[in-house]
């Protein structure tokens, strides 16, 4: 794991005086867990990323500040850096450097094999477009399976998840809304 990222979660969360204990509350994950995400001597996921984003208040995007302003214009190239974690994803951030936004577009890789984890919900609404390989939703603990040009656009609120149980890298655009914490 990228150990500025931890560092960052370890400095937010010190900023918003939280314990682990309410972290790990507002996110139904361990506090073991939550540790040594914020030692770096473990992998997060994206969607635990998203989980201790949202209990700390921010985007998924301020972990990773990877855009530039052009003239009151949010441009990111294409050349701009990829986050890559020795986990089970890539993750780049296709925002601007908006304030206050409404939503925020990432475009995800998930590496072959990634385990199926425990569904949650959360506020706000996400849309999913897979560009290549097979994306595996679960969806109100039923299972589906996106292929290239499908597209799910959900209530975040209902039980959800997403895993890549292929031999194939999955590459899928993830735009949610941003929800106060």
């Amino acid at each position: 794991m990228d150990q500025n990222l931890g560092n960052l979660i370890k400095s937010l969360r010190k900023e918003r005086k939280m314990t682990l204990k309410e972290v790990s509350e507002k996110t139904n994950l361990s506090i073991s867990f939550l540790s040594q995400v914020e030692r770096s001597l473990c992998s997060i996921t994206l969607l635990s990323l998203r989980k201790i984003s949202e209990a700390l208040g921010v985007s998924p995007s301020y972990f990773f500040p990877d855009t530039i302003q052009i003239e009151k214009n949010m441009i990111r190239r294409s050349t701009d850096k990829q986050i890559e974690h020795k986990s089970s994803f890539t993750y780049s951030d296709l925002s601007g450097n908006v304030s206050n936004p409404l939503f925020v577009p990432i475009l995800v890789t998930l590496l072959p094999g990634d385990e199926r984890d425990t569904p949650f919900s959360h506020e706000g609404q996400e849309f999913i477009y897979v560009i290549d390989g097979t994306l595996t939703i679960i969806l109100d603990d039923t299972e589906y399976d996106l292929y290239p040009g499908d597209s799910l656009h959900m209530d975040s609120t209902r039980p959800h998840n997403w895993f890549n149980k292929t031999k194939k890298p999955t590459n899928f655009l993830f735009v949610s809304t941003v929800t106060s914490g």
